[in-house]
């Protein structure tokens, strides 16, 4: 299981870097042209894109949404999902499940 899971998160790297802008334009922190040093990893996009969506910004989520592939980007949004109710959980004394519910209004179960 654990090597499945390995293999997959190195296949989304490897789709990540060769995705990856070699013009060095736009990324995270701003810095436009060649004089940036690395492309944007998956989480900086997934965290970017998140709050731009969370503060309703079209621009910035195009932007972030461009910095990787949209398979990586999903896989980012989706563990940051995954810390965010665990970390909200852990904060509440609840149980993930009742946090991600009560976050979608869902009734408890």
């Amino acid at each position: 299981m654990i090597g499945k899971i390995r293999t997959a998160f190195g296949r989304l790297l490897d789709a990540k870097r060769a995705s990856s802008r070699a013009d060095g334009t736009a990324g995270p922190d701003g810095t436009p042209g060649p004089a940036r040093k690395r492309a944007p990893n998956l989480f900086e996009a997934a965290a970017s894109y998140v709050s731009a969506c969370a503060e309703n910004d079209q621009d910035r989520i195009d932007e972030a949404a461009g910095w990787v592939s949209p398979e990586a980007l999903s896989f980012g949004v989706n563990e940051l999902a995954c810390r965010a109710v665990l970390a909200l959980a852990r904060e509440r004394d609840e149980s993930p499940r009742a946090v991600a519910r009560a976050l979608l209004g869902l009734p408890a179960t």
